[in-house]
Order: C-alpha cells, then structure tokens, then sequence
C-alpha cells in the first residue's frame, strides 16, 4: 500500500505535506493515536487548528523517506524515557528516590507519591517524576525480576 501525498521539510525546517492533487500543508504535525500501545501504527497528520490532512496506518509499511521525517518530527515533541531497569530506590515508601536505566541512559528522579505511577493497558505503566517528566515502563511483565520485585512494592 502506497502514500497518497509526499512530505518534505521546508527551507525553515518545518514539514510540508502535499496531497495527490498537488495540494501543499505547510506545517503538519504528526499526532500517534495510540502513543504507548501501538507507537507505529495509527499517526495522523494534522495542519494549523488540528485539522487532520492525512493518515498512516502502519509506520513501519510508510515509504523511507515519509517513515525518517515523522520519526524525525515525533522524536523533536515527545520525551518519554522508556525504564529497562530499576537499579534501586531509596526507600519504598513516598517520596523516594529512583535510580534506573532509561533508553536515554541512566537516572534518578523523585516519586512523589505512589499514584504517580499509572497503567496505560494491561502491561504498561507512565511513571511521573516529581517534575512532571513521564517514564515508560512498556511491559512489567517482561522487565527483570529485581525491577518487577521493586515495582510491585508500588502497585
């Protein structure tokens, strides 16, 4: 299955999307319909006022060029360390402090209370530091052991 519109960035770095029929929409964002469960799939391309002017089902399947500029654009907005490992906390008791393995590379953040740590479906969980900054932990179910041992202290 093929696009139906190219995309492109404009001489001030902003995306440009332009329909079969020629039609140009300067500053399109890409918006994911299901961030945390299903990252690549569902993305819808959004002008000015939200106004949505194009749709990718599957990422993985969008051409190159079209699949490196959204992934390009999404990574520019959205800060969302995934949690491989929770080395240690201070204490399991809130507030406490968290010493994991992100992504992104090690780091400790504060966990001011215990509902800072929601479910997002069934093996998900956003886990918000004390500044507001959320932490994915994708499946807690496949984490290691110590972590699982750590975060069912929390749940």
């Amino acid at each position: 299955m093929g696009t139906t519109f190219q995309l492109r960035r404009d001489a001030f770095g902003k995306l440009v999307l332009t329909t079969a029929g020629g039609e140009e929409h300067v500053g399109v964002i890409p918006v994911r319909a299901f961030p945390i469960q299903a990252p690549t799939r569902g993305i819808s391309l959004v002008r000015e006022g939200g106004k949505e002017v194009a749709w990718i089902d599957d990422l993985d399947a969008a051409p190159d060029a079209v699949r490196r500029l959204v992934q390009e654009e999404i990574a520019g907005r959205e800060f969302i360390p995934e949690i491989l490992r929770i080395k240690d906390v201070s204490s399991f008791a809130t507030p406490c402090t968290w010493y994991v393995q992100t992504d992104r590379g090690d780091t400790e953040f504060v966990l001011k209370v215990d509902e800072d740590i929601r479910r997002v479906g069934e093996a998900s969980l956003l886990v918000a530091d004390n500044h507001g900054i959320n932490f994915l932990v994708r499946d807690m179910f496949r984490i290691d052991k110590n972590s699982r041992r750590i975060l069912d202290r929390f749940l």
